[in-house]
Parts: structure tokens; C-alpha cells; sequence
């Protein structure tokens, strides 16, 4: 006998979909008779699909992000819950505070309550799946690949953080520092490699040693690092900041110590989500958070769908919005 998945398949809609016509839920008429339709040809028996869906999963995906207070990962969730609620599905969203324990708890909490799929950024790459993954609910990893077989949709980072390099080479700095976040994180490690094999490239393998700094993906973490960088021997004339928090404490800890771009040029990778500074003092890596929430949320729907293709990765494209000042 058909099941809820095939004739969604069939209709072209989500399961979800196919359960709220069978229970009488408000659905477009196109999407009701397409479903009906596909019950009818499928032989599909209607009052099935409640109990189906119900003994599959709930309505329900989780998201786990390790920062709520960050506007990046408020943009991917804004992009991740228009495409869920389009498809009849509520999203739960998890904070974890890049913490493993919180994490793994949170993961535990969408296998108990048997929702449908769980989209992630991942605390570490330690993170681990195989509890979640092993309960049959899909999951997609975004901002940074997890070691699984699952998809991930993620950011080039090694070209934005290359791209940002170059951009202050252009400008006419010469020693280019770089902060980024934890090095157990693979974005983080992965912009790093961007700046280094830039500025070996362009200038020379010397001019990379000593400025490299692993912090947190937190306005403090850019102070710190910052004032790390300034109080040392050779300070930089130029920093790369990983993130866009850390481009916020980058700047904040230049203005306290009255330097501003052009004085020492600041690069960003990620939108900058408050300064008084002018936007054309600092050259920005943009990074579309919106799209890659939409897209991670289409193809776990597909997974949830029945959709059993090899895992997939979406690299997504990034924009470059460079300074009109050059070295001061």
C-alpha cells in the first residue's frame, strides 16, 4: 500500500502537506487536488496519513546554531523558517553557545520528540551525529561541514578570507594580521588559510609568522586579539578580521586607542552589524546567511521527503564590497 511520502512525491508537495489535507487543514486548492490526484492514482488510503506522519516524525525541524545573539546566524534562521513554514513545518531554534554538552543535549531533544530533521552548525568538529543520524532523522550541516555523510551548505571560506587579504594588499598595506575563531572550527581554520596563503603569495611567507590569532567568533575575542596584535614587537598595519563579530571588536579596539581605517586597514568577512564608522572605510566580505538558511531548510525537506541520493554540498557565493581608502 502507498505511502504519505509517495504521494507527496507524486503531488510534489511535502508530506506534511499531504497530512494537512487528509485532516481537513487550510491548503491552496492547487495543492489539495494535486494531492488527491496523487492518493487516487497511488490507491492511498486517507485516513493513513495522520497516523503515518505521526509515527514518522513531527511537523517540527530543529535548528542548532552556536550564537543566537549573532545577526549572521539570525539571517540564516530567518531563511531556514520562511521555507519550513511554506511547508507546513515548525522550527525550534537551539542555542548552544558553540558548547558540546548544550549541543548534544539538543540533539537528544529532536530524537526524543521524534522531529523531523535538524539543521546545524556545528560547536566543534567534535561534534557528533551518530545517535541522531542513527533514529533515521536526516540532518543538514550549514556554515561548516560535520565529518558525516549528510549535506552541508557552506560559505567558500578560503576564498573570502583570500579575497579580503587581497584586498588590503591592493590598498598598500604591507603587514596584514588575521583573527579568526577557534581552530577547532573549520570556517574558522579554513579563512585563516585564505589570509596566509595570500599574503605569502603577494608579499612573503615572513610577513605571515607571528600574525595569526585563534579567538572566539565574539566581539571580545576581536579586542582581545587586537590589542594582543598592537602591544607586540611589529605590530600590523592592517588586520583581517574572521567573522563579523570579530570585525566589530577589531574596530572598537582601534577606536580606544584613537585608530581608525585608513590608519590601519580593516578587512571583514561578514556584514558588519553596527558601526559609526563610514562603510567605505572598511572593505567587507559579504556573506549571504539568508540564502544559505533557505537552501539548508530545501534539502532537508527533500531528505525528510524520501530523498536517499548521495549527500550533497552547496557552496554558496560571496560578494566583495571594497574600502575607496587605501593605506594612510
Amino acid at each position: 500500500m502507498a505511502t504519505i511520502y509517495e504521494v507527496a512525491k507524486l503531488a510534489g508537495v511535502s508530506p506534511a502537506t499531504v497530512s494537512r489535507v487528509f485532516n481537513g487543514a487550510s491548503v491552496s486548492e492547487a495543492k489539495a487536488k494535486a494531492v488527491r490526484s496523487a492518493a487516487t492514482a497511488l490507491r492511498f488510503t486517507p485516513n493513513r496519513a495522520a497516523r503515518t506522519l505521526r509515527k514518522q516524525s513531527a511537523e517540527v525541524i530543529a535548528l542548532v546554531i552556536p550564537d543566537i545573539e549573532n545577526p549572521y546566524f539570525t539571517e540564516m534562521a530567518r531563511g531556514v523558517e520562511d521555507v519550513a513554514q511554506a511547508a507546513g513545518y515548525s522550527v525550534v531554534l537551539c542555542n548552544t553557545d558553540a558548547e558540546l554538552a548544550k549541543e548534544r543535549t539538543y540533539l537528544e531533544i529532536a530524537l526524543a520528540e521524534n522531529m523531523a530533521g535538524v539543521i546545524l552548525a556545528a560547536a566543534s568538529s567534535a561534534s557528533r551525529l551518530d545517535e541522531v543520524l542513527a533514529g533515521g532523522r536526516p540532518v543538514v550541516a550549514v556554515d561548516r561541514r560535520t565529518g558525516y555523510d549528510v549535506d552541508s551548505v557552506v560559505m567558500d571560506n578560503r576564498s573570502a578570507g583570500a579575497e579580503a587579504t587581497a584586498q588590503l594588499v591592493a590598498a598598500g598595506y604591507q603587514r596584514i594580521a588575521c583573527i579568526t575563531g577557534p581552530e577547532s572550527i573549520e570556517t574558522a581554520r579554513e579563512r585563516a588559510d585564505g589570509w596566509r596563503s595570500t599574503v605569502q603569495r603577494e608579499l612573503s611567507e615572513a610577513e605571515s609568522e607571528g600574525l595569526l590569532r585563534f579567538s572566539t567568533f565574539r566581539v571580545d575575542g576581536g579586542r582581545d586579539a587586537t590589542a594582543d596584535l598592537l602591544e607586540g614587537p611589529e605590530p600590523p598595519d592592517a588586520i583581517v578580521a574572521g567573522n563579523n563579530l570579530l570585525g566589530v571588536g577589531v574596530l572598537q579596539e582601534l577606536s580606544g586607542r584613537g585608530l581608525t581605517p585608513p590608519q590601519i586597514g580593516v578587512a571583514v568577512v561578514g556584514s558588519l552589524p553596527f558601526t559609526t564608522l563610514s562603510p567605505n572605510l572598511v572593505t567587507i566580505i559579504r556573506l549571504n546567511a539568508r540564502q544559505m538558511g533557505t537552501t539548508a531548510a530545501q534539502l532537508l525537506l527533500d531528505r525528510i521527503g524520501g530523498d536517499a541520493g548521495a549527500a550533497r554540498t552547496v557552496v554558496l557565493p560571496h560578494e566583495v564590497l571594497p574600502a575607496t581608502v587605501t593605506a594612510g
